[in-house]
């Protein structure tokens, strides 16, 4: 069986930026088998080097407030994801890591990024009820994308 894993990304004192971290952390004991889960909470050079060889990778991360906290996006990791991000709170971002496999031919046969809109990623804030609400839907997509 080809390596597939989900990788929750955020910083969790970081009010919103925490989603990612909460929708993977719900994944947790409910993953089907040949499913690694992965909680992400610095540089992402890391998941950059693990999911080479992977059948599947599916990210899940918050995105920059444009007014809509809780919006989720859906992005194909392949093609529909742009790496001119400005640098993630990660250092090494999500961007950076999609680039680098670009580069080196180490790009999952396929990447999902599950994106939430925040809307407060000061330390210590609390996550916004909206952005917690899309973290939960975000699992349940995922489990049921998983067990098709």
């Amino acid at each position: 069986m080809s390596l597939r894993l989900v990788a929750g990304i955020g910083h969790p004192d970081r009010g919103d930026d925490a989603a990612g971290l909460l929708a993977a952390r719900q994944l947790e004991g409910h993953l089907p088998p040949g499913v690694a889960l992965h909680l992400c909470t610095g540089d992402l050079l890391g998941l950059a080097q693990g999911w080479a060889g992977a059948a599947l990778a599916v990210c899940i991360d918050a995105v920059a407030p444009s007014g809509h906290p809780g919006r989720i996006h859906v992005l194909d990791g392949q093609t529909g994801f742009a790496t001119g991000h400005p640098a993630s709170s990660h250092g090494f971002g999500l961007a950076e890591a999609v680039a680098l496999s670009r580069v080196l031919g180490t790009l999952p046969e396929k990447l999902l990024i599950y994106g939430i809109e925040g809307a407060d990623f000061t330390p210590g804030a609390a996550m916004s009820p909206d952005v917690a609400s899309a973290a939960e839907k975000i699992a349940r997509m995922i489990l049921a994308a998983l067990a098709d």
